[in-house]
């Protein structure tokens, strides 16, 4: 069994730097990991939601567990991967969505979204700063 030697950029003949073409793009999700995050709690406790609303001792449907049970992921998607403009209102509106499901559902559910929350607050503390 061989292995080739790793390529490197010292090689004799050349400069030591790549390209920009070449050069590996960031992508959204790379400058956003804090909403990339939010997105993956909200969507977990989504979930834990909708398992307790299908239960065999299921949550009360109330208006506020279904908002839990709907809004939070579709509301983190294009929080995490719009562009920005897009991304502020969209963070806004998930930011809206889990404060008033917090506090309606603190004493049963809500409280599952409080990481997302906190996740959130903090990504989209960075999208504001982000230029369009």
């Amino acid at each position: 069994m061989t292995s080739e030697p790793a390529a490197t950029t010292s090689q004799p003949g050349t400069t030591g730097t790549v390209p920009p073409r070449l050069r590996p793009r960031t992508t959204l999700s790379a400058r956003r990991p804090w909403l990339v995050g939010a997105l993956l709690l909200a969507s977990a406790a989504q979930v834990i939601t909708i398992s307790a609303l299908l239960s065999v001792d299921p949550l009360a449907v109330t208006w506020w567990s279904l908002l839990l049970a709907i809004a939070p992921a579709p509301l983190a998607v294009p929080a995490a991967f719009a562009p920005a403009a897009l991304a502020r209102v969209a963070a806004v509106a998930l930011a809206v969505v889990l404060v008033v499901g917090i506090v309606a559902g603190i004493v049963h559910i809500g409280l599952l979204f409080l990481p997302a929350l906190v996740v959130l607050v903090v990504g989209g503390r960075a999208l504001w700063r982000e230029r369009p």
